[in-house]
């Protein structure tokens, strides 16, 4: 046994509450051994896989950096419209890395096995075509389309032209959302019925009020090529430019940046394909900087009946200014327990609760408003059918699971897409259920703007009426 397998089983032991009734097996970290066995194996120059990232903001460089701790994976170029930007990436990868602002120019390189697309949305589905038309693995960021229009073209090309295609909710890869997949599954919570989940912040730089470069300007950004398929063309804006999900125009909102990682999560643990009604509502409250799209969103989502799984509903919610604080959380509750998620694919804890087999008497109930010798009757009756072991409720203790201290969902999420490119094994978020995770996200910013319910078919990927 290798020692870093070693050390990964002595971080479980320290990391892992479970009760012996809660787990069938240790498959999920059984992934992530052979994960950190893999790590090990030395890969030749045949091996290597040669990715360029376009688009080099906040997620263009943590994907890039995710993507680099994967072994025999070599970055070879970078494309960005900020000059800025370009010089960073040189100051980090070295001046040997090809820069360009121009990204058919990354396309057009032999030497480019992969691509990351971390644009801003409205670029993310006309790249990622072009680039599967190209022969290039795409790894593009959520939401995979910035219109819901958009997504059955881009899944026809990825089915034609058979290319390697994952979108990046990392999620989907987490140790935790497998291992809580599992419990799930096996029954843990009993039937689901409902789904809780959040994004919650409190910061400028989580509202998106990101800092703008001094030299921001023409002369340093590509604004032409920025808004090149735009309908309306806008004199240069630092704004519309270095905090884009601000705008409609080059973004999808909160529900577009975080509902979508919510929904990834919840599709991933119930292997649904999607929801039958999509709600929501929402405001700009309190950054009231010229964005407009909602500051606080909630939405309402319902969830039919299907082979997959029994009727449930989901609660959404984003808000950039909860006195709360930062706080990320999914609960998916059943009818026996509630498995409650936390951080980006950090752990659970499940808390249990069932019904007592006798239904109760007494107390909050209209027992008491009966005659007396009506209540001693039916308190005879009640006792004589059921023991006292029938009327408590089973305790029962919570599990809890946490990652191991340094681990990253994110290096395992790109972990899993260069085994796609490597081996041909399915990549664990394709282009189908990546849509089907964006879709409803997307629905809730058409529900907001146009005030109605949208109706959704999930099976084929379209809007109803």
């Amino acid at each position: 046994m290798s020692s870093d397998r070693r050390k990964f089983i002595k971080q479980l032991g320290s990391t892992i509450v479970l009760t012996s009734a809660s787990l069938s097996s240790f498959a999920a970290m059984d992934d992530h051994e052979r994960r950190l066995l893999q790590a090990e194996k030395r890969y030749s120059a045949n091996d290597k896989i040669r990715i360029a990232t376009i688009g080099m903001g906040i997620m263009g460089f943590n994907d890039t950096r995710a993507a680099l701790t994967c072994p025999g994976v070599e970055l070879v170029g970078v494309c960005d419209l900020y000059q800025g930007r370009l010089q960073r990436a040189k100051e980090v990868y070295g001046n040997n890395i090809f820069i360009t602002v121009d990204y058919h120019e990354i396309l057009d390189r032999k030497d480019v096995d992969a691509v990351i697309i971390a644009t801003s949305d409205n670029w993310h589905s006309t790249i990622a075509i072009d680039a599967m038309r190209k022969g290039k693995a795409v790894y593009s960021e959520k939401p995979m389309v910035h219109y819901l229009s958009e997504g059955l073209g881009e899944i026809k090309v990825q089915q034609e032209t058979k290319a390697v295609f994952q979108v990046g909710s990392q999620r989907i890869s987490s140790v935790a959302f497998k291992k809580a997949k599992e419990l799930y599954k096996s029954g843990a919570i009993g039937q689901i019925n409902s789904v809780e989940a959040s994004f919650n912040r409190q910061s400028a730089l989580g509202a998106w009020q990101y800092t703008i470069p001094l030299d921001a300007g023409p002369q340093t950004v590509a604004w032409d090529r920025y808004q090149a398929h735009a309908k309306t063309k806008l004199p240069y804006d630092s704004n519309r430019f270095f905090r884009w999900r601000n705008y409609r125009e080059y973004g999808t909102g909160v529900a577009g940046d975080l509902f979508v990682h919510l929904l990834t999560g919840i599709h991933f643990l119930t292997d649904s394909k999607g929801p039958s009604k999509i709600y929501s509502i929402g405001g700009t409250y309190y950054w009231k900087d010229g964005r407009n799209v909602p500051d606080v969103m909630s939405a309402v989502i319902e969830y039919p009946e299907t082979p997959e799984h029994p009727a449930f509903q989901a609660n959404l919610q984003v808000n950039f200014i909860s006195g709360e604080g930062e706080r990320t959380s999914t609960k998916i509750i059943g009818s026996e327990g509630v498995i409650d998620l936390f951080g980006e694919g950090d752990g659970f804890t499940i808390h249990k609760n069932k019904l007592s087999v006798a239904p109760g008497i007494g107390g909050w109930d209209s027992l008491a408003t009966y005659p007396e010798a009506m209540q001693k009757s039916l308190m005879d009756e009640y006792n004589k059918k059921y023991s006292s072991s029938d009327q408590q409720r089973p305790t029962l203790a919570p599990v809890t699971f946490s990652a191991p201290p340094g681990y990253n969902a994110s290096n395992e999420h790109f972990a899993n897409f260069m085994d796609s490119i490597r081996t041909g094994k399915p990549v664990v978020e394709d282009a189908v259920f990546g849509f089907r995770a964006a879709a409803p996200a997307l629905s809730c910013n058409e529900s907001y703007f146009q005030n109605k319910v949208i109706h959704w078919d999930a099976e084929n990927m379209k809007v109803l009426g």
